[in-house]
């Protein structure tokens, strides 16, 4: 017998994304459902998956051990955000508005807005106040099903800042259920101080930044915004190498304004993820299907940014590219915290079928952090992160402002219940 501390029972429908990653062309489709199934969950991972029948004869509940009844409800793996900006304070309202009646992002960058206008509110802040940002941030993103997130810095823009912001990111996670995977992004913008010496930034990011980041520990991944007006190819790769060579994953910010060869750029360096690609190239969708770098999309951002395009999911799909969305939550373009809503927009804007989207937050946004081993699927020996819906239909994911999600189980431990999140959040993880 398989002993438990966790049963959950009755589920209609049991998505469970089980098999190899990344999830590639027509695998993507594959949600390796189960009906009428059962999972049992012991010291925060799954011990066991099977019939609803067959339960009792195959688990037994240790004392103590409580029931989960899903009530005939779907059941998906916990969702992974793998684009965030959480670290951050105030807000760009006002720039929000301006776009609303017609101006562009570049027109406002260009007049001093956009990211360099939240690096001065950051500044300011200290490490407790970013924490408690973040941890409400991680709150919202929590009650709309994402179970892991990765979490970029990026509006310190110097060396103090920017080790405060993910000294900050590691205090939320220290506090909070969700799981967090930290970024370095000092190469999100060249600050208004280094704007006419941008080789000093590059320098300065090199020589400084990433060695200080890396000697403390503070990031997983270094990422930056390949684009154009901000850092070129050749920057990007001078910065991303000294970050790999600091031992550091690479991410890239990559053709979302336009086509800069940021994909290229990313499958040549073996880059984990290449995201946006509003304007990537056939070439860019080969190099990242050749290199099995996930394109990671961002719809949400595309859509309040009011672009006008999305990314090219379908081609990206059809090119064998992995594919993955993110809410890409920040104070200029990224409003919603919920995967659900990319979810809808990638289905009905950008050609995604409803299993490939629910891939696209699970199995492969987990490879594109490199925890597929440890969540994104219901397989025994994972995570036991879990998304209980309210009804047997997964369709009701990507219908927008209807309460779906009932309960969201993290490591094994009930974190929201019926859409409300379970107090204590602020507990150390172990």
């Amino acid at each position: 017998m398989i002993a438990a501390d966790l049963a959950v029972r009755r589920i209609g429908l049991l998505a469970t994304l089980a098999g190899p990653a990344p999830r590639t062309g027509a695998a993507m489709r594959d949600l390796g459902l189960a009906r009428d199934a059962a999972v049992a969950v012991a010291d925060g991972r799954i011990a066991w998956v099977g019939p609803d029948a067959a339960l009792e004869a195959t688990v037994s509940l240790r004392p103590g051990a409580s029931s989960l009844d899903a009530g005939g409800g779907a059941v998906v793996p916990g969702l992974v955000d793998p684009h965030t900006h959480l670290a951050f304070a105030g807000d760009r309202d006002d720039e929000i508005r301006r776009r609303l009646a017609g101006a562009s992002y570049q027109e406002i960058a260009a007049e001093g807005g956009g990211i360099v206008r939240t690096v001065e509110a950051t500044r300011a802040a200290s490490v407790e106040e970013l924490a408690g940002l973040v941890s409400a941030r991680l709150d919202e993103m929590l009650l709309c099903g994402t179970t892991t997130a990765e979490v970029k810095s990026g509006y310190g823009l110097e060396t103090r800042a920017e080790i405060r912001s993910l000294e900050a990111i590691r205090l939320a996670a220290a506090r909070h259920p969700v799981a967090v995977v930290p970024t370095f992004l000092g190469a999100h913008e060249v600050p208004r101080e280094h704007r006419r010496s941008r080789s000093r930034y590059v320098d300065l990011l090199v020589e400084e930044m990433i060695p200080a980041v890396a000697e403390r520990g503070l990031a997983v991944f270094a990422d930056i915004f390949c684009e154009k007006g901000v850092f070129t190819v050749e920057e990007s790769r001078r910065i991303l190498l000294a970050a790999r060579d600091r031992g550091m994953k690479l991410r890239i910010h990559a053709d979302e304004l336009a086509t800069t060869g940021g994909a290229e750029l990313a499958g040549e360096l073996g880059a984990r993820s290449a995201d946006h690609l509003v304007f990537v190239s056939e070439k860019g969708r080969r190099a990242l299907a050749d290199a099995s770098c996930v394109a990671t999309l961002l719809p949400a951002a595309a859509f309040y940014l009011r672009l006008g395009r999305f990314a090219p999911a379908r081609a990206l799909v059809e090119a064998g590219a992995p594919v993955a969305l993110a809410s890409d939550v920040n104070p200029g373009g990224g409003l919603s915290p919920s995967l659900p809503f990319a979810m809808a927009i990638a289905c009905f804007s950008m050609g995604l079928a409803l299993e490939e989207a629910l891939a696209a937050v699970t199995v492969n946004a987990a490879f594109s952090l490199d925890l597929h081993g440890e969540t994104g699927s219901v397989e025994v020996g994972k995570r036991a992160d879990l998304v209980l819906l309210r009804s047997p239909r997964l369709l009701d994911l990507v219908r927008v402002g209807v309460p779906a999600i009932r309960t969201v189980v993290k490591d094994g431990r009930v974190v929201v219940r019926d859409g409300r999140l379970v107090e204590p959040r602020s507990a150390p993880r172990s």
